[in-house]
């Protein structure tokens, strides 16, 4: 009854409203004061909600004493209530002032359910392009709403991690997961549509759902030239892919390690992270005293 009551108060009903309607559909024919011994009211309050909903055109009043009530059927409710719906958002999308939608501060979103349906909002509006950085787990789940993207004359290029064969009709560009990546902070990723709007986040491990949504050229030039980055990558590694790890190392890391450890740092030859002369600038500060 509870959820009924809910569905019904979504429709624009009042909690009390609802209740009386509830108890015509189950018990029929009813007098206000037999509604209102049910519910356990008083009888101005059910009076009062049962001239509403007859107002609404929700039930049917006799004429005489005592005055009886009859609910109208529930579908005739429904199509009426859609049809006023309908003819209401006709009328604001026709004469609702416009305004700017342009997004070029950063929007965030929390909630596993409010992120994924804004995801598969976006992916709905995408008109020329949608670029995509998945895990395997959300590029499932998302599976349906990206098979759906190319049907609408749109460019679909998904680069997923993790093992997910994605339908007919999308770039994919698959990579398998290093040993090392950590899972406790969320699965990352990234959703570029037109080239306009970027959309960021982070989804399982031990936090909430999070994303990030804007406009802004600097986050949405980034994204780009990131995914393009990648996809690159990945033909450079499919077409040579022994020659780089014998030379580089698995996933580049002779690489990375250059950069990222301190050791290796002071390891490089003169002109990579040194001074000119190849000494560090603390070197040179020790040599003047």
């Amino acid at each position: 009854m509870e959820d009924v009551l809910l569905h019904l108060k979504n429709l624009g009903f009042t909690d009390l409203e609802a209740k009386c309607l509830h108890v015509l559909a189950e018990c029929g024919t009813q007098t206000g004061y037999e509604i209102a011994k049910a519910l356990g009211v008083s009888r101005s309050n059910v009076y009062s909600a049962l001239q509403k909903l007859a107002e609404k055109g929700a039930v049917l009043t006799s004429h005489g004493e005592p005055t009886y009530y009859q609910s109208v059927p529930i579908e005739e409710i429904g199509e009426r209530i859609e049809a006023e719906l309908q003819a209401s958002i006709r009328y604001v999308k026709a004469n609702m002032p416009k305004q700017d939608a342009h997004r070029s501060e950063y929007f965030s979103l929390e909630g596993d359910s409010k992120v994924i349906e804004r995801i598969r909002t976006e992916l709905r509006k995408a008109k020329e392009e949608a670029l995509c950085d998945l895990w395997s787990e959300e590029a499932k789940l998302l599976k349906e709403d990206l098979r759906l993207v190319p049907a609408q004359g749109v460019r679909l290029l998904v680069s997923t991690i993790g093992e997910v064969e994605l339908p007919s009709g999308v770039h994919q560009f698959p990579h398998l997961p290093e040993e090392d990546w950590p899972g406790r902070n969320g699965r990352k990723f990234t959703l570029l549509i037109d080239r306009k709007l970027a959309i960021i986040g982070t989804r399982g491990g031990d936090e909430p759902t999070l994303a990030m949504l804007t406009e802004h050229p600097a986050m949405v030039e980034l994204l780009r030239s990131h995914f393009f980055q990648d996809v690159i990558m990945h033909e450079l590694q499919q077409d040579m892919g022994a020659k780089l790890e014998d030379k580089y190392g698995k996933n580049f890391k002779k690489i990375i390690q250059k950069y990222t450890d301190v050791n290796e740092m002071d390891a490089q030859p003169a002109g990579v992270g040194k001074s000119s002369e190849g000494k560090s600038p603390e070197g040179k500060r020790k040599k003047k005293k």
